[in-house]
């Protein structure tokens, strides 16, 4: 693995998931069980270090069992990096007198180029000539004449003259058959330049240099970005899809169709606009198992829609996929076609039957108690006022013909009198009595307005509670179902709203998923209708966390029985996905 060590390390910075396979048999029937396991595994990229020899054997083996259709409609390709630049003037001066040299007692028909380990040993033997040359002009005595160490030493002695030769090796530059050849401190190869090529229709092409400093440096030309195109409109493309009302449904009679026209949906026209405006054919396809797409922890393999695209066997997936961090490293997105969040599904609750003191619900209680203190109060004010009040005062009427006696004075407005009073102007009903003094007209007339503005806000009040019906929901929010352990909750079992529970890291959520993961049973579902489902024949016991979209179109269809309660708990989007540098993105 000496070689692969720097993808090792790569794999390891980026935190890649990295397999390592040590092939021990060099047969063909060792080459095809070891496709067969890659193969089980759903590993897709794969890094063969072997010699050009082995190459054909392995790759004969790997595609003896696969059907090549779909990677020649693919646009399939094959990158491989050179080390000797074949077009350079002295390569191919050095590659002219090699071929000269091979034929001097007998012409080669089938001469063939050098391979790069004979380059590298040209360049090895130049390096090592150059560095002995270098040694006796400086009159460096490299021999081993009296000092000649001893194989046997523990620790092992390095030979003295042995750091000359090192720095002799290391302080060589020059031009050979692989490009620049120098070393660093370290006695590593140096500022040397990798040539990568692709395998297209049209042949073999230089489409990047690649060096320690730069990295990748992509040649772009317009002939390059003009192939890059070619089989857009030539050949049919893979839509990946899942069946999700209102995206994508069925017909009612499918059976009787084919292709495209069985489905309809949002989705279904989107894709097909987006066909239109590109100028490509595709095919729908409903992924086998149900899924949106989320890694395995166990297979360390994408299900859903997602390993639809990461393992090629789709390329689009136009459906409510949400764009995430994690499938973002997979797979490319288009911008979101639609937001949404989170949102809570619960049964909708049963209408609250009418007690015995409903007629109190159009006010507050708050309110009810003020109108008592303020109908107490304004009596005994009355009261008061018409006390101190002579004008409240007057003589007792007698009969005629009797004795008159002496006159006594007497008062209408005794404590309960004032509360009947102030009862009636209260319950817009009046009353036989009233003030005769203006400070208790004036005290009248402000409760008469008073009791006017209360008895209109609570017959408005009261319409509305009538028409409206009433239902008292148990959960409002996320922290409602955080703090209670009686409603359960749950979502899909391999999606996007599950990843968002478990990477969270805000308190309320992190409990929530803590739950969600110990339950027993499980809360998780496999799809949709399922948690839907679940919601209306558990009797208000469960909640469905779902995308809000969702969410609300099945609380607007029939049977109305289910609703979303509070405010949505993210904000994200539902984007267009292809593989990783397709010419689709």
């Amino acid at each position: 693995l000496s070689v692969l060590q720097k993808v090792l390390d790569t794999a390891a910075e980026k935190n890649w998931q990295v397999t390592a396979v040590n092939v021990l048999t060099t047969t063909e029937e060792g080459y095809r069980l070891l496709f067969q396991d890659l193969d089980k595994s759903k590993d897709r990229q794969v890094v063969i270090d072997c010699e050009s020899e082995r190459l054909n054997a392995i790759l004969n083996q790997g595609f003896m069992d696969i059907e090549l259709q779909k990677f020649k409609e693919a646009g399939a390709n094959v990158t491989g990096f050179q080390l000797v630049n074949y077009s350079d003037p002295m390569v191919s001066r050095i590659m002219q007198q090699w071929k000269n040299y091979d034929g001097r007692e007998q012409p080669r028909v089938d001469w063939k180029k050098p391979k790069y380990t004979s380059a590298l040993t040209y360049d090895g033997v130049r390096v090592m000539a150059e560095a002995f040359q270098n040694l006796r002009k400086q009159r460096i005595d490299i021999s081993r004449r009296g000092n000649a160490g001893d194989c046997l030493a523990n620790p092992a002695v390095p030979w003295g003259q042995g750091i000359d030769i090192q720095r002799a090796l290391q302080q060589v530059r020059l031009e050979g058959l692989s490009g620049n050849v120098q070393f660093n401190e370290k006695g590593r190869r140096t500022n040397y330049t990798l040539h990568v090529l692709e395998l297209k229709h049209e042949g073999i092409r230089q489409i990047a240099h690649w060096n320690e400093d730069d990295k990748l440096l992509p040649l772009t030309t317009d002939s390059q970005t003009g192939n890059d195109t070619i089989g857009v409109q030539n050949r049919t493309y893979i839509v990946t899809t899942i069946l999700e009302a209102p995206y994508v449904m069925l017909k009612k009679n499918a059976d009787q169709l084919e292709g495209n026209d069985r489905f309809e949906g949002y989705c279904v026209e989107l894709a097909a606009e987006i066909a239109k405006h590109v100028g490509f054919k595709y095919k729908l396809e409903i992924v086998k198992d149900g899924k949106y797409g989320a890694r395995d922890s166990d297979m360390k393999a994408w299900n859903g829609m997602v390993g639809e695209l990461v393992y090629g066997r789709a390329d689009l997936a136009v459906a409510p996929l949400t764009i995430t961090l994690v499938r973002e490293e997979v797979i490319d997105f288009s911008k979101p076609f639609m937001s949404l969040g989170i949102s809570i599904m619960i049964k909708k609750p049963q209408k609250s039957k009418p007690g015995v003191f409903s007629f109190l619900d159009p006010l507050a209680y708050e309110i009810w108690m003020c109108i008592v203190f303020a109908y107490i109060g304004v009596s005994v004010v009355l009261f008061l006022v018409s006390r101190f009040s002579p004008y409240e005062w007057h003589n007792e009427e007698f009969e005629e013909g009797k004795d008159q006696p002496v006159p006594d004075q007497s008062n209408e407005f005794g404590i309960f009198n004032s509360l009947w009073f102030s009862l009636g102007a209260f319950m817009q009903q009046g009353c036989d009595i009233s003030p005769r003094s203006l400070s208790g007209r004036i005290v009248g007339g402000v409760w008469w307005f008073f009791t006017l503005i209360i008895i209109s806000s609570y017959t408005a009040n009261l319409a509305a509670f009538l028409t409206v019906e009433r239902m008292v929901s148990p959960i409002e929010s996320a922290d409602d179902l955080a703090k209670q352990t009686e409603i359960a909750y749950g979502t899909l079992d391999s999606g996007s709203t599950k990843e968002f529970f478990k990477r969270s890291k805000i308190a309320v959520f992190e409990k929530m998923w803590t739950y969600m993961r110990s339950a027993e049973p499980s809360v998780f579902v496999k799809t949709t209708e399922d948690g839907m489902n679940r919601v209306r024949k558990s009797k208000g016991k469960y909640a469905y966390l779902l995308e809000s979209t969702m969410n609300e179109y099945i609380e607007q269809r029939k049977p109305c029985d289910t609703m979303k309660v509070g405010g949505n708990l993210d904000s994200k989007g539902y984007g267009i996905a292809t593989p990783k540098g397709s010419p689709l993105r």
